[in-house]
Order: C-alpha cells, then structure tokens, then sequence
C-alpha cells in the first residue's frame, strides 16, 4: 500500500476514533486507566541500536546510493522525573568491532517534555563517516558526516492512553486505551562532504504534519504491547552552493513496544521508525530515515522531598497534571 493510500485511510479512521474516545474521557477515572508516578525518579538503562540513514537516488539511471551511519550500537541511560527526560548515550569499543579501522562516530542526544496533553521531543543526531552500497558495490566515506537537529510536538487525545507507559516508563498503563495523536515534525539537516582541503555543504529543512492513533494493549496487568503510526505529509527545503529547491515530501512514523511494568521495576523493547520519502519530479531523490530500537530495564526510587514540593508548585502555576 502507498504511502498516499495511507494517508486517506489514517485521515478516515483516526478522525472516528477521536470522537469515540472524547465521551470515554468524560466517563472514566483516570486513575483507573494510568498508575503515575509523581514521587519517583525513574533509571533506565539499555543497549540501544539507532542512526540517521539516506537513500540517493537518480531518477534517471534508477541508481541509488546507500549512506548507513557506523557505530550505530551504544549503550543508554536515561533519567525522568515527572514530565522531564533527559538521555545520553556512548558506544565502546568492544560493541562495534568492524568500525575500529574505520572509526566512524556518532553521537545522540534526545530530551522529552509533557504539558499535560501536549508531548515535545528534541533529537540531535551527529554523525561522521558512513557505509555506502551502490549496486552491490560497498564502501566506506570517511569524509562524509552529517548534522541532524529537530524533533516533534504532539497532541494526545485521549487522557486515559499513557504515552509514557510504552516509552518513557514513568507511568503504568493499567488497563487497555488508545488515542488519536496528531503531530508536527521539524528538522533540519546538514550534510558536509570534505574533498581534499575543500568542504562541501548542504542543508536541508524538512516539515511535516500529520494524524496518528497509537494503542496500548494491557496483559496480564503487568505487561504492556504498545503500537501505533503516524503518517502526513510536508515540504522540503534544499539549499546548497550548487541550487535552491523545495519538494513534497511523504512522512511516516511508526512505534511498537513490549514491556513488563511494576511499582519499582520495569523491563522491556522499543522500537521506532521515522522515514521522510521525497516525493516530487526532481532528478536526485533523497529519503531520509531514523530508526531506533531499544532494549532496557529501570528502577523507580523515592524522590526527594523537596523535588516533589518544587514541581507540585509548578504544576500548580501553569495548570499542568
């Protein structure tokens, strides 16, 4: 099914499922839905697998040239504590043994926010040296790096769906809900290619909007199986040395989680997949694509008093949950 397929059928079936849940929300208790966890700081670490890939392709031969990052597997940690998150991640050595000749590197960063029902996310992707395949051929660009910084913000519907509960693990999804979540991505993107003691640049600006609806399945109480899609559509900006141009772009988001959930402890798998597909009449095509995939646990400990008087304040101010 094409991407343009998908968008009618999420526009049709999300635009149902929002109406449904508004008179769930006016029915049901909250707290019968979500276990959250004001008092605690959340831990989590996990080995993670993630990078920011690109397809060229020239329309004109049907070539297309792989750019896969290196050093794409390093290990996580996160700390939350009520609406904030903050992760950090680093790569030894010994979990990318084929890149110690090459030494490619990558570094991410991601923070999280939630304002009652809104969600923001921030990702920074660096990225130097990449993998290349074209026509079975493969090689390796040592000169080639790339800079991505953006994220999304969204709307949860549904009060009684916990996003957190898939990704986030500072609350519990205690019994089964799904919600419509509309969302708006933007991100921009440098690409520098060093030639001899020349540096090519390019950069490019890509926003995108569109409805999405996610649903956690609760099993057996403690364990949780979370997916959902986001798809929408935007536009593309490519500015270089050599042209300026904009294009229509295709964009698609998908999430699915398994995990086990407790008062103090938490396990589990994510994993995520966002693609930007250039959809327009030019020459040289480009899709750009973050994958991530996750495995971790956690532990939920008591946070100091003085934490919990502070944010209470705050919530209290900005009228925030």
């Amino acid at each position: 099914m094409g991407l343009r397929k998908q968008i009618l059928i999420w526009v049709l079936l999300v635009g149902i499922a929002a109406s449904a849940q508004q008179e769930l929300d006016s029915t049901v208790a909250l707290d019968a839905y979500i276990r959250r966890f004001p008092e605690k700081i959340t831990l989590r670490a996990g080995m993670i697998n993630t990078g920011n890939s690109f397809i060229v392709t020239d329309r004109e031969t049907s070539t297309s040239l792989r750019l896969n990052p290196g050093t794409s597997n390093y290990f996580g940690m996160s700390v939350l504590f009520r609406s904030l998150e903050i992760d950090y991640g680093f790569s030894p050595g010994f979990l990318n043994k084929e890149d110690r000749e090459a030494d490619p590197k990558i570094f991410n960063l991601n923070f999280r926010m939630f304002l009652g029902q809104w969600m923001q996310t921030i990702n920074l992707y660096k990225q130097d040296g990449f993998y290349t395949e074209i026509d079975g051929v493969k090689g390796y660009l040592p000169d080639f790096s790339t800079l991505k910084l953006g994220g999304r913000t969204s709307y949860i519907f549904n009060r009684n769906f916990s996003f957190r509960a898939v990704g986030f693990q500072n609350e519990w999804q205690k019994k089964s809900a799904g919600s419509f979540i509309p969302s708006a991505q933007f991100y921009y993107t440098r690409y520098s290619l060093r030639d001899g003691g020349e540096e090519r640049l390019e950069n490019s600006w890509d926003i995108a909007v569109g409805p999405g609806y996610y649903y956690n399945w609760v099993l057996g109480g403690h364990l949780i199986l979370g997916l959902g899609n986001t798809t929408g559509a935007g536009i593309r900006y490519v500015d270089s040395k050599e042209s300026q141009y904009g294009s229509f772009v295709l964009n698609t988001r998908f999430l699915g989680a398994l995990g086990y959930n407790s008062e103090r402890i938490f396990a589990g798998v994510n994993f995520r997949y966002n693609l930007l597909e250039q959809w327009d009449k030019e020459n040289i095509r480009l899709d750009d694509s973050i994958h991530f995939f996750e495995i971790y646990v956690g532990y939920r400990f008591d946070a100091p008093e003085g934490w919990v008087r502070t944010a209470n304040r705050f919530n209290r101010k900005f009228g925030i949950d």
